[in-house]
């Protein structure tokens, strides 16, 4: 029995992908700290934070009352994205996902889902594997940080609920993603 040369890609590249996800460590990733994040809230109204530090930079002194009060408020940006068949969370996303750690802390009640998704290239079952691997990367982010495993809990839709429609670039970029769904 010959297999398809096609199969066998396939099963290397996911075997690959499969060690690679689990060697991770849900920490940080070396790179560029610019660039933009973009988030959709409620109304459908997309924001925009710089990627360095941006609205959830640290502060100090004064500064110190204004974050103990933002803790106690769900961050704004809900969204992190992620580049193609990765589950890494990228350096401009750490500080999103650092102010939902320290609400989280704040808030010992409140519970997030996190959900993972993925663009339309791979197949269902790979799709809903990735985007179960990227929330877990969030979630380990989240617990590395103090956030108890009680208030998290994962959900996968892979490619089923896309953001954006269509096959370009742009469309891909904004279904790779983990939402904060509180």
């Amino acid at each position: 029995m010959q297999i398809n040369p096609m199969v066998r890609a396939l099963t290397v590249a996911f075997s690959i992908a499969v060690i690679a996800g689990c060697s991770s460590t849900g920490g940080t990733q070396g790179g560029d700290s610019t660039g933009s994040q973009t988030s959709r809230t409620g109304s459908g109204v997309e924001s925009r934070g710089a990627g360095s530090g941006g609205q959830y930079g640290t502060t100090t002194g004064s500064g110190a009352r204004t974050s103990q009060q933002a803790d106690s408020r769900i961050p704004e940006v809900r969204t992190i994205y992620f580049d193609f068949d990765r589950d890494t969370i990228k350096s401009e996303y750490e500080s999103v996902v650092m102010a939902h750690a320290r609400y989280l802390r704040a808030n010992p009640n409140a519970a997030v889902v996190l959900q993972g998704h993925t663009d339309e290239r791979g197949t269902r079952e790979y799709n809903l594997a990735l985007g179960e691997r990227r929330a877990n990367a969030v979630q380990r982010f989240l617990n590395i940080q103090g956030v108890s495993n009680g208030q998290m809990s994962v959900v996968s839709f892979g490619e089923e609920r896309p953001e954006a429609r269509g096959q370009g670039e742009e469309a891909y970029a904004r279904n790779r993603r983990v939402v904060f769904n509180y």
